[in-house]
């Protein structure tokens, strides 16, 4: 197998690294359909997220990619267009109205969301015990 070294600021290292074991799959999903254009291999194309939750996926990992200070990370939100699809398969949902591809992406942005949520919790602790607070 493989390896790609990239690198970024510890303190985001140690951010992700609760992730590490999800960055393959991550990874995977991403050029499988971002760069390829492909369902990835346990996904059927029947139920395959849209191209909108993996524009919101490279939203992400460009931000990350930018080595954001944890003041950065706090303030991050994905771009309108992310956030509005993710309303529209919200309200889908309430109506009971979601496709099994819908569901897939709602589950997608789910995943995306928690990710969010830990790198903020993080970031903001690490600006609590810094020396100057």
């Amino acid at each position: 197998m493989a390896q790609i070294t990239i690198d970024i600021p510890d303190d985001l290292a140690q951010q992700l690294a609760p992730f590490q074991s999800q960055f393959s799959d991550l990874f995977t999903r991403l050029i499988a359909t971002t760069l390829l254009g492909q369902p990835t291999p346990d996904q059927s194309s029947a139920a395959s997220p849209s191209l909108a939750t993996f524009a919101t996926y490279q939203e992400i990992l460009d931000f990350l990619i930018s080595q954001p200070t944890s003041e950065q990370i706090i303030g991050f939100k994905v771009s309108e267009t992310s956030q509005s699809r993710l309303q529209t398969l919200l309200q889908r949902n309430r109506e009971a109205t979601l496709t099994p591809t819908e569901s897939a992406e709602l589950d997608l942005y789910e995943q995306l969301d928690t990710l969010i949520g830990f790198l903020k919790a993080r970031a903001f602790a690490t600006l609590k015990s810094a020396p100057n607070n």
